[in-house]
């Protein structure tokens, strides 16, 4: 019998989630036969050796990097539709099932995408997600069209696929297979299957994931990456570990960054400063003590 799924997980050093993430995906109700295909990128830990001892296929990518996993766990699999999936999330017992019901629907449905939910982390990074999602599904329900979609939840034909670029860093699995597959045709987006992600990323902060995370090694990387052809930023340091840690070198650099783009909010921040200064001087003139008066 065809395989009618083939599920990749790119793993880096991922021995404390990988074995909760293929045991959800094992206990799946989908009643076809579904692979799981586990990549090693590089571990150092005993992920690699946990997934084979859970009876996964479990293959080896040496170039590092999600889209070149991702690409090499693919080109390895066998199964008509490709699900993206990540081995610190959980899936529930009905996501593929789920997911074949969209693909079922017309045959110019390409790939079926869902919501990302985090199970864990800073309270403001699950309420992020869920404001992202919710915007996602307004947006599809007004227009029919996924403007983003997230790599713990993406499934695709594998006829309509044309490869991951790998010269891509975060967004590569994300927006860019995005941009392809709605060339190809109808991307449906099912709001009520979402995936259950760790929230560890959060722990290093809203500043951090905001200005640093997302508009640098996200945004900034995947379109400087794309227009110029190259690996111009390259991935965000990696995150390995669920409990936050501050530093007062990151607390620096953080306000730093804060108060720079605080005065990029002023047409002239030069003039505004020196203007400030010029008041405060002008203030300590005014109400300075008198040096003849004693205390």
């Amino acid at each position: 019998m065809t395989t009618r799924f083939s599920v990749i997980v790119p793993c880096y050093n991922e021995a404390s989630y990988i074995s909760e993430a293929i045991t959800s995906l094992q206990n799946q109700d989908f009643p076809d036969p579904y692979e799981i295909v586990v990549v090693d990128n590089n571990c150092t830990d005993d992920t690699a050796q946990i997934a084979s001892d859970l009876g996964v296929r479990v293959i080896s990518e040496s170039a590092p990097g999600v889209c070149n996993a991702r690409q090499a766990g693919t080109a390895a699999s066998t199964g008509e539709i490709v699900v993206s999936a990540d081995a610190d999330t959980t899936y529930a017992k009905d996501w593929l099932s789920k997911i074949d019901r969209g693909f079922r629907e017309s045959d110019d449905v390409v790939a079926v995408v869902g919501p990302c939910r985090y199970h864990d982390g800073p309270r403001w990074g699950r309420v992020f997600a869920r404001l992202l999602f919710g915007t996602v599904h307004t947006i599809y329900r007004a227009t029919g069209r996924t403007f983003y979609v997230s790599a713990t939840n993406i499934a695709f034909r594998r006829d309509r696929w044309t490869g991951y670029d790998t010269r891509m860093t975060q967004g590569g699995d994300e927006l860019d297979l995005l941009r392809r597959m709605r060339r190809e045709g109808r991307v449906i987006y099912d709001h009520s299957n979402p995936t259950y992600t760790s929230g560890r990323r959060f722990n290093r902060g809203f500043f951090y994931n905001v200005f640093v995370c997302l508009f640098v090694y996200y945004l900034s990387a995947y379109v400087l990456n794309r227009v110029t052809g190259k690996r111009m930023i390259g991935s965000a340091p990696v995150f390995r570990d669920s409990r936050p840690r501050p530093t007062h070198r990151r607390r620096l650099a953080v306000a730093a960054l804060a108060a720079t783009l605080t005065l990029f909010a002023f047409q002239q921040p030069r003039a505004y400063l020196a203007e400030k200064a010029d008041t405060a001087v002008s203030y300590v003139h005014q109400h300075a003590v008198p040096v003849d008066v004693q205390w």
